[in-house]
């Protein structure tokens, strides 16, 4: 019987790299790729022309909301409602029925707001009276105005008195 020769291959142990070389090994990896990257981004990009500048883009104007609707159908409802808008736009302040900046007390929006005399003096009363239902001790709109640090109850107040000149047809 015969027998081959068998031969004894020596595999040399790995190799243990150190930080330094495997840093290396990956940045020679990584200029390869980006080499590749960018010759793809030419061919695929050879066909636009290359002289064009990126246009200048602009911001588009701001857009405004429009004006909500008018929900009361009422004189009197709709002049409190438009009190309260200007309010809102315009700003609020106290001891005097306008200042410098365009800001109104409630009865100086009231009067802004009305298309007449009458008008605002109708719209003042229900809002009196929807103050006092609330605030019994209160005399005067331009007193009540006055004692508030922020406009957030006159416009509450303002909604209020809409609604009941609203109901009562007003």
């Amino acid at each position: 019987m015969t027998t081959a020769p068998t031969t004894t291959t020596a595999t040399a142990a790995p190799v243990e790299l150190g930080l330094d070389a495997r840093l290396a090994l990956v940045g020679a990896l990584m200029d390869e790729r980006l080499a590749l990257a960018n010759i793809a981004f030419e061919v695929d990009t050879a066909h636009l022309p290359a002289a064009d500048p990126i246009p200048n883009v602009t911001a588009p104007p701001p857009i405004e909301p429009a004006a909500e609707p008018c929900p009361y159908s009422t004189p009197a409802a709709a002049t409190l409602h438009r009190a309260r808008i200007r309010l809102e736009t315009a700003g609020w302040c106290t001891g005097q029925l306008r200042d410098e900046q365009g800001a109104a007390c409630a009865i100086g929006a009231i009067r802004a707001a009305a298309d007449s005399r009458s008008a605002a003096d109708d719209a003042c009363a229900v809002l009196l009276e929807a103050v006092q239902r609330d605030f019994a001790h209160v005399q005067t709109i331009p007193s009540w105005n006055d004692g508030q640090t922020q406009p957030r109850l006159i416009l509450l107040y303002l909604d209020r008195a809409a609604a009941l000149a609203d109901a009562r047809g007003q």
